[in-house]
């Protein structure tokens, strides 16, 4: 997850230290940025970071002075704000188009995490940091691969991006092992691997993948890689997953509304195209057969250790040779480069007397007519070998 290098963030550590000193709440912080306080929450454990306004609004409220307001609150205004989460009419309106109007006053559907869910990872206390990645991986992985595979359709790329994603999470195991939901964290960064922009002009990625074996699951992936990237994750999350809309919200980085705008767009889309999906129950299970259908490669926990720690090596050694390089060539520089001043040399100036430099001129008399004495003789024959007494 790219940050500006333009606004500087601190470390999620610190940004909740920050928050803290000036006696603000998370629930504070989402209501004077606009987002929620599920978001809030995902920056202080770095699993996600603020981007543009966003990022220079918080970047900024860390910095400046607590309010007055605020420093009065105290703890006491750390309660968990409302959320509406409940009650967006969008979200509710999941019935299929048909030539009948739609009710004036529509039933909102309670939001739910279903049972299909996985419940969160518990994270073994006692066991070293290796074992505990290790069961994370094992808990997670199957999932995940069919997730990223139903957002890609690439199994290639699907099962690269979790591989990627759990290498990045045992880089930061300590960052991971304390967070509230180490599975969120790592299914967070396999979407962003997985669904990058840049893996377009990949070589490899420029050729269809091979279609899933069954019609009916061709079709629906289909209809489901037709979707925009947004309302695509948005979808797996909330109605694959089971997420409630505020967690929806944090992990895409938008707000709550825009969310359920998404979802909502969303399921029209496939409705539209497959009528039978317009029920989320329906479509929830259709989502898990699809995914379970393929038969995709699982990483190793052991590999990916020994692959992050391989890559962390490469890269520092990189970085510590680039650094040798430039402080080569700069003391070349140093070197070779003149102790003193030496000013340049001055133009040339112009040198009087001497006559211009011109080419032939007009021929006088007497070079006229010896021209014209040369041109009457003859130019060959004997007459012009033999000489001639005076």
């Amino acid at each position: 997850m790219p940050q500006s290098p333009a606004t500087p963030l601190p470390s999620p550590k610190e940004r909740r230290r920050l928050r803290e000193a000036k006696s603000l709440s998370q629930a504070d912080i989402a209501a004077k940025i606009g987002v929620t306080r599920e978001t809030v929450r995902s920056w202080e454990t770095g699993r996600t970071a603020p981007r543009g306004r966003k990022r220079e609004a918080y970047v900024k409220l860390l910095n400046a002075g607590a309010t007055p307001s605020a420093a009065k609150r105290g703890p006491k205004s750390r309660t968990p704000a409302r959320t509406p989460a409940r009650t967006p009419a969008p979200v509710a309106a999941t019935a299929p188009t048909t030539g009948t109007a739609p009710p004036t006053q529509p039933q909102p559907q309670p939001l739910r995490v279903t049972t299909t869910a996985a419940p969160p990872f518990p994270g073994p206390r006692d066991h070293s940091p290796a074992q505990a990645f290790d069961a994370l991986c094992a808990y997670c992985a199957p999932g995940l691969v069919r997730q990223t595979y139903l957002l890609t359709g690439r199994r290639g790329l699907a099962q690269e991006s979790v591989e990627r994603a759990f290498q990045l999470a045992w880089q930061r195991w300590p960052e991971v092992a304390v967070d509230r939901d180490p599975a969120g964290w790592v299914r967070a960064a396999a979407y962003e691997y997985a669904m990058s922009p840049w893996h377009r002009f990949r070589p490899g990625q420029r050729h269809p993948d091979a279609l899933p074996a069954s019609a009916a699951d061709r079709a629906f992936l289909d209809v489901l890689l037709s979707l925009p990237p947004a309302q695509r994750r948005t979808l797996m999350l909330y109605d694959g997953l089971g997420l409630d809309l505020p967690e929806t919200a944090a992990e895409t980085e938008a707000s709550t509304p825009a969310t359920a705008k998404r979802l909502l767009h969303a399921r029209e889309t496939v409705a539209e195209q497959m009528p039978e999906l317009a029920d989320p129950e329906v479509l929830h299970r259709r989502l898990m057969e699809v995914a379970g259908a393929e038969a995709l490669r699982l990483p190793k926990a052991e590999r990916v250790r020994t692959g992050s720690e391989y890559r962390a090596r490469f890269w520092t050694r990189a970085a510590i040779a680039f650094t040798a390089l430039i402080v080569g060539a700069t003391a070349l520089t140093l070197r070779n480069a003149p102790t003193q001043y030496e000013p340049p040399q001055a133009p040339g100036t112009a040198i009087n007397g001497v006559p211009p430099r011109m080419g032939p001129g007009p021929l006088s008399y007497e070079d006229t007519t010896l021209r014209e004495k040369l041109r009457a003789e003859l130019t060959t024959g004997n007459p012009r070998l033999t000489p001639q007494l005076p």
